[in-house]
């Protein structure tokens, strides 16, 4: 769950809700201590698992027997699940609200958050290039000779502007496709094939293979004019590199 906090201004131009954000965190640790904790303890007790039907007998004898530690247990997976609940609340929150996320939200280091929220389909007018392990880290702060501390000397929206001020003009993208479904479809028929029947296997393999056939020669829906001339080099387009430092 911190993942989709991490990435969702990135995928969607939004921060998440920050205090339902915490709801939702210490709900969630709570819960999943609370429903898995315990289990440690009934293992210890001798418990197997998978049992749901309780007599005296099986819950065993005093206070913390085993009917105790499966209701706590229980009790733990309605807070855990009343965790995820606020954090379905916090989607449909965000997704009403208008504010926009800012550029560099967790003041990151790495080139994907070099690119607007949400990334061009393109990601990058024009490719940029790296003399730095982090990149964008090393164009928002540089190190000061005399104090050897990191001073800032850039925004983020700065070395973006700076970026996109050298923009390649003209991006040609792919045509939509559904070959790559076709494509994907092929695949879990050749995996069940190879576990239960070589026939199936060979079956989804062919379907994999016109994916691939019909993919490769998918016309363009794009006009001609959408694509570049070839340059003096004999690449279309603009010619860039990267540096490795």
């Amino acid at each position: 769950f911190s993942g989709f906090y991490y990435w969702w201004p990135k995928m969607f131009g939004k921060m998440l809700n920050e205090r339902l954000g915490s709801w939702n965190f210490w709900l969630m640790v709570i819960g999943m201590n609370l429903t898995f904790g315990p289990m440690h303890i009934l293992g210890l007790q001798g418990q197997p698992r998978r049992m749901y039907q309780w007599t005296e007998a099986r819950a065993g004898e005093g206070f913390f027997n085993l009917a105790f530690w499966n209701l706590v247990a229980s009790i733990g997976s309605i807070i855990l699940a009343l965790g995820v609940l606020f954090f379905l609340i916090n989607i449909v929150v965000t997704a009403r609200s208008k504010v926009r996320a800012p550029l560099d939200p967790w003041n990151a280091r790495s080139l994907e958050w070099m690119t607007s929220n949400p990334p061009k389909e393109h990601n990058f007018d024009s490719i940029p290039h790296v003399n730095h392990l982090d990149e964008f880290f090393h164009r928002k702060y540089e190190e000061d000779a005399s104090t050897h501390t990191m001073r800032e000397v850039a925004t983020a929206e700065q070395v973006l502007a700076e970026l996109e001020k050298n923009a390649d003009a003209h991006i040609h993208m792919p045509s939509p496709s559904y070959w790559p479904l076709v494509l994907a479809a092929g695949m879990p028929v050749v995996a069940l094939g190879v576990i239960y029947s070589i026939p199936v296997a060979i079956v989804g393999g062919l379907i994999m293979l016109y994916a691939l056939y019909g993919w490769a020669l998918e016309p363009a829906t794009a006009p001609d004019i959408d694509h570049d001339e070839p340059s003096a080099n004999g690449h279309n387009g603009h010619t860039v590199g990267a540096n490795h430092g």
